[in-house]
C-alpha cells in the first residue's frame, strides 16, 4: 500500500533541499526522511537519518498558518529495529509552515554538518568548573536507547552512592536547542536503585535553556557532593541485606 504525501511534505522537502540536506518521502511507511546529501536515498536507513514529524491531525489549511515540527535522529538497532538517539528540533511555537520548515531544515543541516556540540558537552563543561570530571568521580554511559552520566557521592564506610543525570528524554547527545531539562536522581550504594524522587529536575517537556540549566544543575551537584554535612546512618533498623532505608540521613540533601 502506498501512502500519498500530504501537501506539507513538499514545503518541508524544499526547505531541506535549500539547506543542503537530502530528503525523500517513504510512501510505504508514511515517513519524511532526511539524510546527508552525499548518501543515496536507498542507503539512508543503513546509517544515521532524521525523521521529520508534524501533527497530522491538523487540517492542511491550518498547517499553512501554524505548523509545529519535530526532527528526531535514528540509527539502526538490529534489523528491523531503529533507535532514536536525539531530538534535534522541536517547534518553540506554531508558525507559518514556510518559516517553520526553514528553521527545522537549518537544525537538520547543522546536525549533519558536525562536529556537534551536544547538551551533554555543555553539562560536562559546567561540571568541570567544579572539578567534576571523568578523572574525578564522573562516569558516562551511552547506549542505543538512553544516555546518562553519574557523579560519585562519598558515604561513610568507604562506599559511594551516585547522582545520575539525564535529559527528560534520556539523552546527552541532543543539541542544546533541543534540551528539555536535566533531572538528577540519587541511586543507593548497594543495588544502585533510585532513592525517592529526583533531587533536581527542570522543565515541563518543552525547550529549556541548556547553558543556564547545565550551570544550575552543576552547582546543585557540586553542593550535594561537597557539602560539609554528616552522612551518618540514622536508620532505626537496616532493611534486608544491610540496605539503608531511603529516608536514612546518609541520603539527605544539603
Amino acid at each position: 500500500m502506498s501512502i500519498t504525501a500530504p501537501p506539507i511534505v513538499a514545503t518541508i522537502t524544499s526547505a531541506l533541499t535549500d539547506a543542503g540536506v537530502g530528503a525523500f518521502w517513504d510512501s510505504a511507511e508514511g515517513w519524511l526522511i532526511a539524510h546527508p546529501v552525499t548518501t543515496d536515498p536507498s542507503d539512508a536507513y543503513d546509517g544515521e537519518h532524521v525523521m521529520v514529524h508534524w501533527d497530522d491531525t491538523v487540517p492542511s489549511i491550518t498547517l499553512e498558518e501554524k505548523a509545529s515540527l519535530e526532527a528526531t535522529v535514528w540509527v539502526p538497532d538490529g534489523a528491523p529495529d531503529y533507535a532514536r538517539i536525539a531530538n534535534i528540533y522541536t517547534s518553540p511555537d506554531g508558525r507559518p509552515i514556510a518559516e517553520e520548515a526553514a528553521q527545522c531544515a537549518r537544525a537538520v543541516a547543522e546536525w549533519f554538518a558536525g562536529p556537534r556540540l551536544t547538551a551533554g558537552d555543555v553539562l560536562m563543561a559546567a561540571l568541570a568548573e567544579y572539578g567534576i570530571t571523568q578523572e574525578n568521580g564522573l562516569s558516562l554511559l551511552y547506549n542505543d536507547h538512553s544516555d546518562s552520566c553519574s557523579v560519585l557521592l562519598p558515604l561513610p564506610g568507604d562506599t559511594y552512592a551516585r547522582l545520575v543525570i539525564a535529559d527528560r528524554d534520556g539523552s546527552l547527545r541532543h543539541l542544546p536547542k533541543a534540551h528539555t531539562g536535566w533531572s538528577v536522581i540519587l541511586h543507593d550504594e548497594l543495588w544502585g536503585e533510585p532513592v525517592g524522587d529526583p533531587v533536581y529536575i527542570t522543565g515541563d517537556g518543552g525547550p529549556v535553556d541548556c547553558a543556564e540549566d547545565s550551570a544550575a544543575a552543576a552547582a546543585f551537584i557540586a553542593d550535594f557532593v561537597t557539602a560539609p554535612i554528616s552522612r551518618h546512618c540514622d536508620c532505626p533498623a537496616k532493611a534486608d541485606h544491610d540496605r539503608h532505608a531511603h529516608t536514612c540521613n546518609r541520603y539527605r540533601r544539603p
